[in-house]
């Protein structure tokens, strides 16, 4: 209980004591305020399997890159581009389902990736690890500048592109007759996403930041209702969730990548529980 009985203790000190805490506080924010706003479209247009495999299609850019000894940000980044070509040519060409085709593509990167980093007798696989869960208390002010600018760009990019999201999410057809071109519009949502994968890896991995993109905004979708609202409400309660994982994993040693995304879990289920109580005691008040 020592964060009732000390709180300045238990969660102000260690931010202060510590610019590895402090580094990692920043780059948690960072990575919700990019997951969470793209992420919104995200939940709101059932991409969510998507969003899984894509985490797992930047891996063998990473792996590439880091052997070769170049930009694993660069390299992450191509991987991304390549598997949202290779979905779409497969979709085009494959009388498969989209869901068929996203899992092969889905397993085919993933086990590339652990192929290249193991090819070496498992010279890489410490860092395998840290692609895979994140090295969050890690990060430089360099990794640092380069989450800021890919927020950036997708702050900018969802507040530009917001009308032709919208009419695209709910009527496409409508979009069309309104000259917004809902295919390049679903291509700029598709690099938006990649993008802020790409610049959340490094906060927490990529089999964990699908619950950064996914988890907040869905939690803020049973909250709130209109769009931009539900954007803020997941930011909101991300960098919650950054915060208080952040503390319990300095505190009581775990794994900061997974506190972190375990707390976001954790909001959703609370959110939905009280949401359940909420409308069942509505209903028996009606009666």
């Amino acid at each position: 209980m020592e964060f009732l009985t000390s709180p300045g203790d238990w969660w102000v000190d260690p931010f202060i004591d510590n610019i590895f805490m402090r580094n990692a506080l920043w780059s948690g924010l960072l990575a919700v305020l990019a997951t969470s706003t793209v992420g919104t479209w995200v939940v709101l247009r059932g991409m969510s399997f998507f969003g899984e495999a894509l985490a797992h299609g930047v891996l063998p850019g990473l792996a590439i890159a880091f052997i070769v000894g170049g930009d694993t940000t660069i390299g992450a980044l191509i991987a991304a581009l390549v598997m949202v070509s290779g979905i779409n040519l497969i979709r085009n060409y494959s009388p498969l389902p989209d869901d068929s085709s996203i899992g092969l593509l889905y397993v085919g990167f993933l086990a590339l990736a652990v192929v290249i980093m193991s090819s070496s007798s498992g010279a890489y696989s410490g860092d395998l690890t840290r692609f895979l869960f994140g090295s969050i208390t890690g990060v430089t002010n360099s990794d640092l500048i380069r989450q800021l600018i890919i927020a950036g760009i997708v702050l900018l990019g969802v507040v530009l592109l917001h009308r032709a999201f919208l009419v695209m999410t709910f009527d496409e057809v409508q979009a069309r007759l309104m000259g917004l071109r809902p295919r390049l519009a679903h291509a700029a949502l598709l690099a938006l996403l990649a993008i802020s994968i790409v610049a959340s890896f490094q906060a927490v991995g990529n089999l964990l930041v699908f619950a950064f993109l996914v988890a907040p905004p869905s939690t803020a979708a049973m909250l709130v209702r209109r769009i931009p609202y539900i954007m803020i409400t997941a930011a909101v309660l991300g960098s919650v969730a950054v915060v208080v994982g952040l503390l319990i994993s300095y505190h009581h040693d775990t794994a900061a990548g997974a506190t972190m995304a375990l707390g976001t879990v954790a909001m959703f289920l609370v959110a939905l529980v009280i949401r359940s109580f909420s409308g069942a005691y509505n209903v028996r008040m009606a009666t």
